[in-house]
């Protein structure tokens, strides 16, 4: 917490409340890290595994007898060692997994559900590493045991396919001087009688996101257009504009350094008009064939891939929705399909989709496909093609119709200062058509239905509302592709 911000660990400390706890969608992330933990420690099979929690919550009694626990197994010269725990002067440190290779020497494994190593790894082994040799023993290599994402699954899920070691110990010798100045820091912040200076310019691996939401709980409501709202905000430039005196995205200079992206905000704001380029959307949309068909699909993933066939984080889809609008300023039909058995669904979501698009149409009739973010379906349709390749030829044919409906928003030729420089759906739908809205659903994005689906589905939680949950990601699913409408309808009638 001292490294994302010196007041994150600070408001720990002593204001607590101050802290968001983790919501839904975050605390499934953490349970999938705990899921690929139970993989790697898999790894080690004659380990001795002190452990120090309860349902996820440190389990008080055995936290505090963590160290004796720790010490008494590594008297008895056991070989591996996982969750134990050592004090020494006034720093404490958890580890995942310690692997004696001499007398004293030790190796030092770091278990992380990432796909590869990431920066901040590398501090958290060097504060294991203080900790242990300050306790008296050696470490001898630092490794990162995290998720092989090249890893296809056929039965059974292999322990030492699933996971990949990559040796640190270089990187961790480094920071290691570094990292006892920063323990150094970190214990004069907490000295402080007063919350240190909560700007986001003291951010470094913390999300803006997560820090403002910290930072409303503090100082409470921050505008709506402060300049912490500039899309993709820089640390360095807050601290820049601070130190100027600026508070709003409308007083930020005209000579001040910006992306291309951030000028169109500012100047957005500052006009309080939008900015649209009619010719660049008018040549745009005239390159829409006709029938169109608006579609989406809804996936399911996890660091434990669960069907064969499908790699650690693959996004395969479970659900689609297609509206399709036959000629200009026609009706609109609806078409979808939703899995709900737990079974692998690409295949009869393929067979359900290939029947939807009509795929019997004659040449030139097939007509343009139109998503948000076209690159996801492109991705999750040549997924689908390595999976089944009687049907590559179709999916191939619907990629080389797709088109991207968020290009006009992403390239700058419709600008409005409530967009706050995001070019996603959920950002333009409430500014172009606000009678459509996400905020009344149940679920009310993509997260929260992949979320709801696997724990419905795939883990058999709440089965007795499971025909509410799966009408909840029907309503969701088809909000995605009716507002794709309402904004393609939008911007014709603006021309």
């Amino acid at each position: 917490m001292f490294l994302k911000h010196p007041a994150w660990l600070w408001l720990k400390k002593y204001d607590k409340n101050k802290i968001p706890i983790p919501d839904e969608d975050l605390q499934a992330r953490f349970d999938e890290g705990t899921l690929f933990e139970t993989y790697a420690e898999k790894l080690f099979p004659d380990a001795v595994k002190l452990g120090y929690k309860n349902d996820g919550e440190f389990s008080g009694t055995k936290y505090y007898a963590l160290p004796e626990l720790t010490k008494a197994e590594l008297e008895k010269k056991t070989k591996v060692l996982m969750q134990g725990r050592l004090e020494v002067e006034n720093i404490t440190s958890i580890f995942d997994v310690l692997e004696r290779v001499g007398e004293n020497v030790f190796d030092l494994y770091e278990i992380k559900s990432s796909t590869s190593v990431k920066p901040e790894h590398i501090p958290d082994l060097a504060f294991q590493t203080i900790v242990l040799e300050k306790a008296g023993l050696s470490i001898r290599h630092m490794f990162v045991l995290h998720v092989n994402n090249e890893y296809t699954r056929k039965g059974e899920i292999k322990p030492e396919e699933i996971t990949k070691k990559t040796e640190v110990t270089e990187e961790v010798r480094s920071i290691i001087d570094e990292t006892l100045d920063n323990i150094e820091k970190a214990f004069k912040v907490l000295a402080l009688k007063d919350c240190p200076d909560i700007s986001p310019r003291f951010l470094k691996q913390g999300s803006m996101e997560e820090w403002l939401e910290i930072l409303s709980l503090v100082k409470g409501d921050i505008s709506r257009y402060s300049i912490y709202k500039l899309s993709r905000i820089t640390p360095q430039k807050i601290g820049m504009l601070e130190d100027m005196g600026v508070e709003l995205i409308s007083d930020i200079p005209l000579d001040f350094k910006l992306s291309v992206g951030q000028e169109r905000q500012v100047e957005a704001t500052k006009s309080g008009e939008q900015k649209i380029d009619k010719e660049e959307i008018k040549e745009f949309l005239s390159s829409l064939k006709f029938p169109l068909h608006f579609f989406d699909y809804e996936t399911l993933a996890g660091v434990i891939p669960v069907f064969d066939g499908t790699r650690p984080y693959q996004q395969v889809p479970f659900q689609y929705s297609l509206h399709t609008q036959e000629f200009p300023g026609g009706s609109l039909t609806h078409r979808e399909y939703l899995h709900t058995e737990n079974s692998n669904p690409v295949l009869p979501l393929l067979k359900q989709m290939k029947e939807d698009f009509g795929s019997s149409l004659p040449a030139g009739r097939q007509g343009s496909i139109i998503s948000w973010f076209k690159r996801f379906e492109t991705d999750r349709n040549n997924e689908m093609a390595l999976m089944y390749p009687e049907y590559k030829s179709f999916l191939n044919d619907l990629n080389d119709r797709m088109v991207d409906l968020m290009i006009p928003f992403s390239s700058g030729w419709f600008v409005d200062k409530d967009f706050f420089g995001s070019a996603s759906i959920k950002a333009v739908l409430p500014v172009l058509v606000p009678e459509l809205s996400y905020k009344e659903l149940e679920i009310s994005h993509g997260g929260m239905a992949q979320r709801v689906w696997m724990e419905t589905v795939l883990n058999s939680k709440n089965l007795e509302t499971k025909d509410e949950t799966m009408a909840n990601l029907r309503k969701y699913c088809t909000l995605d592709t009716y507002a794709m409408y309402a904004i393609y309808k939008y911007l014709c009638e603006l021309l």
